[in-house]
C-alpha cells in the first residue's frame, strides 16, 4: 500500500487501536493514555499519514489544484526570472481550470519546512506538485515520488530514474554551451573562462561539461584558474570575477557565465575595477533575463523559451492528473544564441 494511500481505519489496525482513538490522538484530546498516544503517533510518522482536510478528497474527487514548490535561500520578489517561471504556471494552470498553492521553501534539510510540503501532499490539498531551484537529487522529491505523488521538476536528469509518476524538463545546455563557446571562437577569442552554476543542480553540471566538450572541440586549453565556482544568482558572479581579478598571470579574454545573473555580478564587479566590456572582456550569459536587453551594455546570452518550458512542464501534470500516464515524461527545450553588445572581435594571434 502507498503511504498516500493509507487511511484512519488502517492506522487503527496496524496500531492494534480503534478509530476512534486515532481520531482522538489526532484531534490531541487528552483523554488518551500517554502510550497509546505514542503507538498511534509512531504509526502515522511511520506512514506519513495525515487526515484528509476536504469532503470532496474523501469522495474521491479531484480538487483541481497543483502545488508549486520554489526552492530558495534567497530573495524572490525582486528576481524578475523567478517571477516568470511562477506565472507562467500559474497563467497555464488557471487555463486549464486549476488552482495553484504556492510555498517557497528555504531549507529542505529544515525538517519542520519538509514535514509542512509534505503534510500538503499527504492531505491531498493538492492533485499534484510542481518543483523549482531543486537539487539534482532532492530526498523529499524522491519520497513524494516513491509514495505514488505525481511530481514535476524543472532541471533533472537521474538516469536510474523511470518513474510514471515522475515529469520533468530541462534546456539544451550542451547545445548552448556549444553556441556560446562557437560565437567566441568566431571572434578570434581563443582564452575562454567560465563561471559555473550551482553543481548540485542538473544545470551546474551539465553546462560546465557543455563548456568543456565545446572546447575540446575547437582544441582550447582549459584553465583550471579560468574556470570559477558559482551559483545561479548575482552574487556569486561578483565574487567569481574578483577572484579572478585578484589572481596573478594572465587573463581570459572571454567569459562564460552559467546564466545572465552570474553575468550580470561578474559585469559589475569588472566596471568596480575599470575593467571595460566589451573593450577588456568579453561576456556572455545564459538564459535571456527580461533585463539582458536593458543591461548596459546589453548582454550578449543563450536564449532559453522559460514559458514554452513551463507551459509543457504544467500541461503534462495535468494530463497526468486527469488521464494517468504509464511512463516517465521528460522534455527538453532548445535554445538559441542572441547577440548584442557584451563581446567583441579581437585580433587573432
Amino acid at each position: 500500500m502507498k503511504n498516500n494511500e493509507i487511511n484512519s481505519v488502517e492506522i487503527a489496525k496496524r496500531a492494534g487501536v480503534s478509530r476512534s482513538t486515532v481520531s482522538r490522538v489526532i484531534n490531541n484530546y487528552p483523554n488518551v493514555p500517554p502510550e497509546t498516544r505514542e503507538k498511534v503517533m509512531k504509526v502515522i510518522q511511520q506512514y506519513n499519514y495525515f487526515p484528509n482536510v476536504s469532503a470532496q478528497v474523501l469522495a474521491g474527487k479531484i480538487t483541481k489544484t497543483i502545488g508549486l514548490f520554489l526552492i530558495e535561500k534567497g530573495e524572490v520578489a525582486s528576481d524578475v526570472l523567478t517571477n516568470t517561471l511562477v506565472v507562467s504556471v500559474i497563467e497555464n494552470a488557471s487555463a486549464a481550470g486549476y488552482y495553484v498553492l504556492t510555498n517557497i521553501i528555504r531549507n529542505t534539510q529544515d525538517e519542520e519546512a519538509v514535514k509542512g510540503v509534505k503534510e500538503i501532499f499527504y492531505q491531498r490539498r493538492i492533485n499534484g506538485g510542481v518543483f523549482i531551484g531543486a537539487a539534482n537529487h532532492e530526498p523529499l522529491i524522491e519520497e513524494l515520488i516513491q509514495d505514488g505523488f505525481v511530481v514535476a521538476v524543472v532541471d533533472q536528469e537521474l538516469k536510474e530514474k523511470s518513474e510514471s509518476n515522475r515529469i520533468i524538463v530541462n534546456f539544451d545546455n550542451d547545445l548552448g554551451m556549444q553556441q556560446a563557446v562557437d560565437y567566441l571562437v568566431s571572434l578570434n577569442h581563443r582564452k575562454i573562462g567560465v563561471i559555473n552554476g550551482d553543481m548540485l543542480r542538473q544545470s551546474g553540471p551539465s553546462k560546465y561539461e557543455g563548456y568543456l566538450k565545446a572546447m575540446k572541440q575547437h582544441g582550447l586549453s582549459i584553465r583550471p584558474e579560468w574556470v570559477l565556482p558559482g551559483d545561479f544568482n548575482e552574487h556569486s558572479g561578483y565574487q567569481a570575477a574578483k577572484a579572478l581579478m585578484e589572481q596573478g598571470g594572465d587573463k581570459p579574454t572571454a567569459i562564460i557565465a552559467a546564466n545572465d545573473s552570474v553575468a550580470f555580478g561578474a559585469m559589475k564587479a569588472f566596471k568596480e575595477k575599470g575593467i571595460q566590456i566589451p573593450e577588456d572582456i568579453s561576456v556572455i550569459g545564459f538564459d535571456d533575463h527580461p533585463i539582458s536587453s536593458m543591461y548596459h551594455p546589453a548582454l550578449t546570452t543563450i536564449k532559453v523559451d522559460f514559458k514554452e518550458m513551463m507551459s509543457e512542464l504544467t500541461s503534462a501534470l495535468i494530463r497526468h492528473i486527469e488521464q494517468g500516464i504509464d511512463e516517465c515524461q521528460a522534455f527538453r527545450i532548445g535554445c538559441s544564441l542572441v547577440i548584442r553588445d557584451s563581446c567583441r572581435a579581437i585580433q587573432p594571434k
